[in-house]
């Protein structure tokens, strides 16, 4: 969701609060618990509360041209979203993107402090992939980040949207574009 469909929260944060460690994403981070554990101690040390992180997602809004894809693809496929976002970040903006389904993560809190996380499952987005593969779906999937990446080589048509270079590097068999109307047209060829 983060990076195709809305600004990265993790870098709001950061800038709202003025700690620039907090910019680090899966996008420069492989390591999806490294990283969490990174983050969730970095609050701790600055004393950013859960409460602080839903405020400043409360002023975020889709990226540019989100909406209208969304709405494209509504007319044309069902979908949902695989995110490693987390349950109490994600409302606001599932609101703005019109309540689409979303399988995500839900972290651990203890009186408005962030204390762990709780993955849905190990690998959730290829293991959902997997699933709907099962019941004989034709999966199409995009992502931009490492942590996409299992998902989309095991999607039917995994497609990097707007992924870093050094994402696109590593994955040169994965197709990579980089704005709404080209993802629609390369899922629409792959229907």
């Amino acid at each position: 969701m983060e990076g195709v469909l809305t600004p990265e929260i993790w870098i709001a944060v950061a800038e709202r609060t003025g700690i620039p460690e907090l910019r680090r994403t899966t996008r420069d981070e492989p390591d999806y618990d490294k990283l969490m554990l990174y983050r969730i101690d970095i609050l701790d040390r600055h004393g950013i509360t859960l409460s602080k992180i839903q405020e400043v997602i409360g002023t975020l809004q889709p990226l540019t041209g989100a909406v209208d894809f969304l709405n494209a693809l509504r007319g044309r496929v069902q979908f949902l979203i695989l995110s490693d976002t987390f349950e109490q970040f994600a409302v606001p903006l599932l609101r703005q993107l019109g309540w689409p389904t979303l399988f995500c993560h839900r972290l651990v809190v203890q009186n408005d402090r962030i204390t762990g996380y709780q993955l849905r499952m190990p690998d959730q987005k290829k293991q959902a992939v997997q699933a709907l593969q099962s019941l004989r779906y034709n999966v199409i999937a995009a992502g931009d980040s490492f942590n996409d990446t299992s998902m989309l080589c095991q999607a039917d048509s995994g497609i990097l949207f707007h992924a870093p270079e050094n994402v696109i590097k590593q994955f040169p068999q994965l197709p990579a574009v980089h704005d709404y109307a080209d993802l629609l047209k390369l899922i629409e060829s792959r229907l």
